[in-house]
């Protein structure tokens, strides 16, 4: 049904004359006899009486009447959700409870106002590509290859890592510990898939200091893991400092800095060059410049992309 013609239908009504109603919406009285002949023909009912007064809904316009006018409540409503400013920003996190989500509830504390719909998307690939068709308004992830055209990314964290080992392990008391001290033992990160940024990273990390990192195994999730490593002489993993983790007192966990140097995550804020959603310049402006890379941090040789080349 043409939308048009029946936004006429509610506008005549309500204004009781054509010439009125084209006024109201900025278009000839020829073309609102037209739409409204038109809507007439396609329901095969006559929708007003002209009189000397103007036009009053026949028994079947005033039956088509509050229908047309919750067409047009479900159009504006449609609209008003992909309009930028009217909707949600749509932003994507690789995690809640990592650095990423850390920025955005520091953004959604400075900004209440600005509504957010936080989205956990598969993949650096399918996230970016949300990002490229617009499906999302931006997306915290690691780049280390060319983004599609139109795209570009602006590192926003650094988040070192730390260690995490049981009681038992032979680095649990250490104030400090170097990747190069790593070596031997194995570094146990469930979830580690084929194919993902993060993946990708800890076979760079692997390969630079020549560590044993390996994601075998089911991921039972954090629980499992952390109660493994209690229990464990030997096993360690890997986390951020921003990684959110509870476990029993029993468990008596170490994290430890890793230091000289201290490997970070490279987190960027991937989003179209074109959006032009206020919120989403809000989160620019609020995550500030890119943070520097000190000497004393690693991070993947191929994760430093000129934004341009992005």
């Amino acid at each position: 049904m043409d939308l048009h013609a029946v936004r006429t239908v509610v506008a005549v009504a309500d204004a009781g004359r054509f010439g009125d109603a084209a006024d109201d919406l900025g278009i000839t009285q020829q073309a609102v006899s037209k739409r409204i002949a038109g809507l007439e023909r396609e329901l095969g009912v006559r929708l007003f009486d002209r009189t000397p007064r103007g036009a009053a809904p026949t028994v079947d316009g005033r039956a088509f009447l509050p229908h047309a006018r919750d067409l047009l409540r479900a159009a504006d409503r449609a609209a008003a959700s992909v309009l930028p400013g009217r909707r949600a920003l749509r932003v994507d996190v690789l995690g809640h409870r990592i650095g990423p989500g850390v920025l955005v509830r520091g953004f959604h504390r400075a900004h209440p106002d600005v509504e957010l719909d936080v989205l956990t998307l598969p993949g650096g690939a399918a996230a970016i590509e949300a990002v490229r068709a617009g499906t999302v308004d931006a997306t915290f992830r690691a780049v280390f290859a060319q983004l599609p055209e139109g795209v570009v990314a602006t590192r926003v964290l650094n988040e070192r890592h730390q260690l995490l080992v049981g009681p038992g392990h032979p680095l649990a008391g250490a104030e400090a510990v170097t990747p190069a001290a790593l070596r031997g033992f194995r570094i146990w990160i469930p979830g580690i898939a084929p194919g993902t940024e993060w993946g990708a990273y800890y076979a760079a990390l692997a390969a630079a200091f020549d560590l044993s990192i390996d994601g075998l195994g089911p991921n039972l999730g954090s629980d499992v893991l952390l109660e493994t490593l209690a229990e464990s002489p030997t096993l360690a993993t890997l986390t951020g400092e921003h990684v959110r983790l509870q476990w029993p007192p029993v468990f008596d966990l170490r994290r430890i800095p890793l230091v000289d140097p201290c490997p970070v995550y490279p987190h960027s804020l991937v989003r179209r060059a074109d959006n032009a959603h206020p919120g989403l310049a809000a989160l620019v402006r609020h995550l500030g410049e890119e943070p520097p890379l000190g000497a004393d941090l690693w991070e993947p040789h191929n994760s430093r992309l000129e934004e341009g080349e992005r």
